[in-house]
């Protein structure tokens, strides 16, 4: 049995056994756990159906036989039927089972009955009780959005407005959340017509500027509107996915400006994103979505001290420059690039016009960062971009880490907007402004390193919880022999971003681990570093003498009561590795 089945056949052992012999073909005791008296055969395509709906990928008849633990014969006519209903197909090419087209017809009637205003009501009474405000239930309607159902908090807002009225699509939280989540032909003809009216002195009147600001939405997960519909009156929202991923409604909470500060409607997007999925009953989670968090048993003493004190949402891409002896990093979901000097507590932060995953120094002046559209020349004083190059399509995409190899190429990957899997890529861009890709069907592109002699290259995809490595060769950039370097289980949490010390160690941030890790040079963790946040993001050596690991962190997502507990989310820590780093090079062109 193949890795990607060893879990999931334990389970249908045991369902099995809980079974009795049921899946063997004889009776069944009505007394004990099973079947229903005549149901037998029923019982027996329903498993193999689970088994077909649950594996993690596609699986071939042996692996059937194997997990079903039916005879040859009957689990070829139950296939048979199963196919002969479309409830399952075979694709040809390479003999494996999958899912048939007729679950999908049923799944449409189902989400075509789905009493959207009855599966919110609970969770609007427990939002309203959480938040002491108002929670509400919309839809789209034309150009708007209808309120369709509402909960009243104690501190009436007096706005007329309740159940039957309308907001609009550009300006209200519940508007945006939809908008940023409508397939990109839909969005697209809606923003074509859409007059962006303002309302007040905050309300986005540009469809360029929202379309950057639904991005940053979708990102999130969550969309805010801070006095963008009403003067003194703030409110955030996240959408109610279907099957399909596509927007049925949102729901949302919404209060007085001075009671919902900008901050805490931050702090409510993960209460909202959980209560909209329990709403459709989509349990699915991406990498950035809703983990449980944790906090472990400290494995060594904790030899960190905060370095630079932030509320960063996603602190990322860290960069020592040595050049000025500054540690450079990114806020991906403000979006913002930070200069900060830790010796001096000085952290300058620059508000940028795109979602940002990396920058780094340019050996000519100035920096280059990596963007949701490409790469991008950074005037650091101003934040202004200058388009240097980008793949053909970054619909949905946008780019992640970055580094750059001791050649000086600009190394970098993307991840879908969603964090949706297979999505991803890697890119190059050489020193001659020339951009390739490199490698497709990545999840979540991460950290990336090089070891001390440029023979090897890492690259971490956090969605697979997987490190790679490969040979590389730094005077061509290619890459050969792509194998496992490290592989985390699901209770671990996900490596992230990553830097590399001279004696071939990878220390690697674990988001949702609170802790750093290193791993040597066989892949082996031979030492941990507990940290007082859950999401650690990416580290970087830097330094006079290159031996401080800076390790940034993430607030995204994380409840109220979490922060509470791990209130130095979003900032910069700094550990006293003794090891010297890998120094890592600047963009050559």
């Amino acid at each position: 049995m193949t890795a990607i089945y060893v879990d999931f056949g334990a389970r249908m052992k045991e369902e099995r056994e809980a079974w009795g012999s049921v899946l063997e073909g004889s009776g069944s005791d009505s007394s004990s756990k099973g079947p229903v008296p005549g149901t037998q055969a029923l019982w027996k395509g329903l498993s193999v159906l689970k088994i077909v709906a649950e594996a993690s990928a596609p699986v071939r008849f042996s692996t059937l036989l194997d997990l079903s633990g039916l005879p040859k014969g009957t689990l070829h006519r139950i296939l048979q039927a199963l196919m002969d209903f479309r409830f399952i197909r075979l694709d040809e090419s390479d003999q494996t089972y999958r899912l048939g087209p007729h679950l999908f017809e049923m799944a449409h009637k189902v989400w075509d009955e789905f009493d959207l205003r009855g599966a919110s009501e609970p969770e609007l009474f427990r939002l309203q009780a959480l938040s002491d405000e108002t929670s509400r239930l919309a839809v789209m309607e034309g150009d708007g959005i209808l309120i369709i159902d509402q909960k009243e908090t104690l501190h009436p807002l007096r706005l007329g407005l309740g159940v039957g009225k309308r907001l609009s699509l550009h300006a209200s939280a519940m508007g945006k959340a939809i908008l940023a989540h409508l397939p990109p032909a839909q969005l697209d003809q809606i923003l074509r017509k859409l007059d962006p009216t303002r309302l007040t002195a905050n309300t986005i009147t540009s469809t360029e500027e929202l379309s950057r600001h639904l991005d940053l939405t979708k990102a999130r997960g969550y969309a805010i509107s801070v006095e963008e519909q009403f003067d003194g009156i703030n409110s955030v929202a996240a959408p109610i996915l279907d099957h399909r991923g596509q927007p049925l409604g949102a729901i949302s909470i919404t209060g007085g400006a001075y009671r919902l500060s900008a901050e805490k409607l931050h702090s409510l997007g993960r209460d909202l994103i959980e209560s909209a999925r329990r709403i459709s009953g989509n349990v699915g989670e991406s990498l950035m979505s809703i983990a449980v968090h944790r906090r472990p048993v400290v494995t060594h003493a904790s030899t960190w001290e905060c370095s630079v004190s932030s509320q960063a949402f996603l602190g990322e891409g860290p960069h020592w420059n040595t050049a000025e002896q500054k540690l450079e990093w990114v806020d991906i979901l403000e979006p913002a690039a930070h200069i900060s000097v830790p010796e001096a507590g000085i952290d300058n932060k620059v508000q940028l016009p795109e979602i940002v995953g990396a920058m780094v120094p340019r050996k000519r002046g100035g920096h280059i960062a990596v963007t949701q559209y490409g790469f991008r020349a950074v005037d650091i004083s101003s934040g202004k971009m200058t388009p240097i190059a980008a793949p053909e399509d970054m619909t949905g995409l946008r780019f992640n880490d970055g580094k750059c190899d001791a050649k000086g190429r600009f190394w970098a990957g993307t991840v879908a907007l969603d964090a949706s899997p297979n999505r991803g890529s890697l890119y190059c861009l050489e020193e001659n402004g020339k951009l390739r890709k490199v490698l497709d069907g990545l999840h979540i592109s991460n950290g990336i390193g090089w070891n001390a002699d440029s023979t090897r290259m890492y690259l971490t995809d956090s969605g697979e919880r997987t490190i790679y490595v490969f040979d590389y060769d730094l005077a061509s950039g290619r890459l050969e022999n792509q194998r496992v370097f490290a592989r985390l289980n699901d209770d671990d949490g996900s490596p992230d971003g990553l830097a590399v010390d001279s004696e071939g160690g990878v220390w690697s941030a674990i988001w949702d681990g609170w802790r750093v890790v290193r791993f040597d040079a066989d892949g082996v963790i031979d030492r941990v570093v507990d940290l007082p946040v859950p999401r650690p993001t990416s580290c970087a050596f830097g330094g006079p003498d290159l031996k401080t690991l800076y390790v940034t962190s993430a607030r995204i997502r994380l409840s109220s009561s979490l922060l509470a507990e791990a209130p130095l989310s979003g900032s910069v820590f700094a550990i006293d590795t003794g090891i010297r780093g890998v120094p890592v090079a600047t963009y050559a062109g």
